[in-house]
């Protein structure tokens, strides 16, 4: 006896009959035995299978430039002419008044705060989330680095609570532009102007990025880049200090070339302070004035990438893009960042989200852990240096004044993306958003499988 369906009981049998019949082919396509949509962590076909754009980017431009150091026999900034012409250009593209280019971004950062004074019983004001180069050089000083809590919704220092963190001791302050965006320069420059503080700008990652459509690391007393290996405008090695301040660059200049300033020459072997060897080659400024070609064009291409990125991630639920503060004007994008929530993934750890997603072909880190937690700096405080500055009394308030809840929350949800991800095209971020809401799709059953 035949039944007769409803239309919604036939469109229902219809839908599911080729589903499965989908569900059948899929599968016999792939000797696996897994559906090409299965998550790539648990046999299924990876969203991307092509890499992301390398880095660096070369070619005979910076063949020719490191021939032409070759060739000159000047391999040493002083008398060679590399090192003078990156310093010229690179103050013209950020608009600042004076460069030196030091070895690399730590270098540049310890000069900064040598020149400005800072010593055994300073304090300095720094984020917790930031590498570590930003509280080594305040350790190499016998300094206290002094942690103020982040704003996990921009990754920066919450500028709001520094006015808290100064004391009769405090003798700097070190705001990171962490990953290219700004920190709140408007806050903390009034902060610091009030208490006539110097404000260090860590820019190491902020290559180009604004603040009210002017440069960042133009802003402070100082500001501070690199050009390490992974940063967007790359010598391997390099860093950079700018300032507006004619007698500043000249304080720092002989402390960068062991104590020896720009006018002495040959047997001129008289010193006025102390001093160490932190200067760039001309190989290394040889490179930059080939890479700095680049470098508006692929920060454009960032700034692109990124902005689509952002509006892709926004409507997945559970992702959480880093906010800008209104006063920055561009973002650098070294990283792009981003917070994960994983209520909204069925309680899949982040660790297993990240496996997931690069096994989807999307690389993917967890970022930085806490910094003002870390074991070096109790070990530190052991030595007998530290032990003769600073006493016990000190150092047990350094302890109390250093919890970094947000920080703590932050560094359990962040996910990064490097630059280079953004170099690509556009379609590039299509994937990065599909592998995301693939692995979301699938959250309930990674949760079960992954560990």
């Amino acid at each position: 006896m035949s039944r007769k369906l409803s239309r919604r009981g036939f469109m229902g049998a219809a839908l599911s009959g080729a589903a499965a019949l989908s569900r059948h082919r899929t599968r016999a396509a792939d000797p696996s035995g897994h559906a090409p949509m299965d998550p790539a962590i648990l046999g299924g076909t990876p969203v991307r299978k092509e890499p992301f754009p390398s880095w660096p980017v070369a070619d005979t431009r910076e063949e020719n430039a490191l021939a032409e150091v070759i060739r000159s026999g000047e391999w040493f900034r002083v008398g060679g002419k590399q090192v003078d012409r990156f310093e010229a250009e690179y103050a013209r593209l950020t608009g600042s008044a004076h460069c030196l280019a030091t070895a690399n971004g730590t270098s540049a950062l310890l000069v900064s705060l040598q020149a400005l004074g800072v010593g055994p019983g300073d304090e300095v004001i720094v984020p917790p989330y930031t590498f570590v180069a930003t509280v080594n050089v305040v350790l190499l000083l016998h300094a206290l680095p002094i942690f103020v809590d982040t704003d996990p919704e921009t990754f920066q220092i919450d500028a709001r609570k520094v006015e808290a963190a100064i004391t009769e001791r405090t003798r700097a302050i070190v705001p990171v532009h962490l990953g290219g965006s700004a920190a709140d320069l408007d806050t903390i420059l009034e902060v610091a102007g009030r208490h006539g503080l110097p404000v260090v700008e860590d820019a190491c990652q902020a290559h180009l990025g604004e603040w009210r459509g002017r440069k960042l690391g133009t802003w402070g007393k100082t500001g501070c880049f690199s050009f390490q290996a992974s940063k967007n405008l790359n010598a391997g090695e390099g860093g950079a200090i700018l300032t507006g301040d004619a007698s500043l660059v000249e304080a720092c200049y002989e402390f960068h070339n062991n104590s020896r300033g720009r006018r002495q020459r040959g047997a001129d072997f008289t010193y006025r302070t102390s001093g160490a060897n932190l200067r760039m080659t001309e190989f290394q400024a040889a490179l930059l004035l080939a890479q700095m070609v680049r470098l508006e064009e692929q920060a454009k291409r960032r700034d692109e990438n990124a902005a689509y990125l952002t509006g892709l991630l926004k409507e997945i639920p559970g992702i959480r893009p880093a906010r800008m503060y209104a006063g920055c004007t561009r973002n650098a994008y070294h990283i792009y960042m981003f917070r994960y929530d994983k209520a909204a993934f069925a309680g899949l750890t982040r660790a297993s989200f990240l496996k997931a997603l690069r096994a989807e072909g999307v690389p993917a880190s967890p970022g930085y852990s806490p910094l003002n937690r870390e074991p070096f700096l109790e070990q530190t405080f052991a030595t007998r240096g530290y032990q003769r500055i600073y006493s016990k009394e000190q150092l047990a308030g350094w302890r109390e004044r250093s919890s970094c809840p947000q920080n703590d929350q932050l560094c359990g949800e962040a996910v990064w993306h490097g630059q280079t991800m953004l170099l690509g095209p556009r379609t590039d971020m299509d994937q990065i958003a599909d592998a995301i809401r693939k692995v979301q799709a699938h959250a309930a059953r990674l949760a079960q499988a992954v560990s």
